[in-house]
């Protein structure tokens, strides 16, 4: 009785714990679904005392959320598979094998990661200018995957290197080359570094505002849910409501994506870590 006890009171300690976290997110919910007079004086409460889906009617149509909305599809699934194709073929070449300056390689790339995303983007938009791609669907993906994305090359290095070397020599004693082993072989083997990878950049990117803003200045068009959240401030005013019905159509993507891969998260970070 006493270890049922004991374990009941994490329990008792975390519940409301949890509960304060989420409020924030619930009360999003909530207010995108109320009128503006009840969001500004309707104070915490959750429950709308009248439901309207003006807000989301007025941030898919007049801010032109259905556009941004593919927009930001477009780009971001562009982004994560450029990502995912890049690194793992990177953490496959610094995880197996003996690459002749491997470590120095790897300290470069760690390093890198201390840099602000911001102090590149300089260099990226003369590059991107320099091919004539600026405010185009081009120069934001490659703006956003071009980068060295350090965390999930790591991750692939460490989970790559985590694998028995027999799978290789057998597939090469059965003729196998290099691209088949990697693509048919090894790559098949990473589902939860995939799913990692997977959410932290698709959130990374669904959720960019510097790069899209810059490199669409001259084409409003092809901006992300991120910077047309901006649609709802106006010089004098905003429009808070529809801020949070916009709100609530930029967060549902992420979390569904983090729910189809959550299963491979946990597996996919615990086994880098012991590569």
């Amino acid at each position: 009785m006493i270890k049922k006890a004991v374990g009941v009171v994490p329990h008792i300690i975390f519940i409301p714990v949890v509960l304060l976290w989420c409020y924030p997110f619930l009360w999003l919910v909530s207010s995108a679904f109320k009128t503006q007079r009840e969001m500004l004086m309707g104070g915490a409460n959750l429950i709308p005392q009248e439901f309207t889906l003006e807000n989301i009617q007025r941030a898919w149509v007049q801010a032109r959320f259905a556009t941004y909305f593919l927009n930001s599809v477009f780009i971001t699934c562009s982004v994560v598979i450029i990502i995912i194709v890049v690194s793992a073929m990177a953490g496959y070449a610094l995880g197996r094998g003996n690459m002749p300056g491997r470590k120095w390689i790897v300290l470069a790339l760690i390093i890198t990661m201390f840099l602000p995303k911001g102090t590149t983007i300089i260099p990226v938009y003369e590059l991107i200018h320099s091919l004539s791609l600026n405010n185009t669907y081009a120069a934001v993906i490659l703006a956003e995957a071009g980068p060295a994305n350090i965390m999930a090359i790591l991750l692939f290095m460490g989970y790559f290197s985590n694998i028995p070397k027999e799978l290789e020599e057998s597939a090469v004693m059965d003729g196998a080359k290099f691209l088949t082993i990697f693509s048919k072989v090894m790559l098949p083997l990473t589902k939860p570094v995939i799913g990692t990878v997977t959410i932290f950049n698709f959130i990374g990117s669904w959720n960019a505002f510097l790069i899209p803003l810059v490199f669409t200045l001259a084409k409003p068009h092809l901006r992300t849910l991120g910077v047309g959240m901006y649609s709802f401030f106006g010089e004098f005013s905003a429009d808070w409501a529809g801020f949070a019905a916009g709100a609530l159509i930029s967060v549902t993507p992420t979390i569904i994506i983090f729910l189809f891969f959550q299963k491979y998260f946990i597996e996919g970070l615990s086994g880098a870590v012991k590569g």
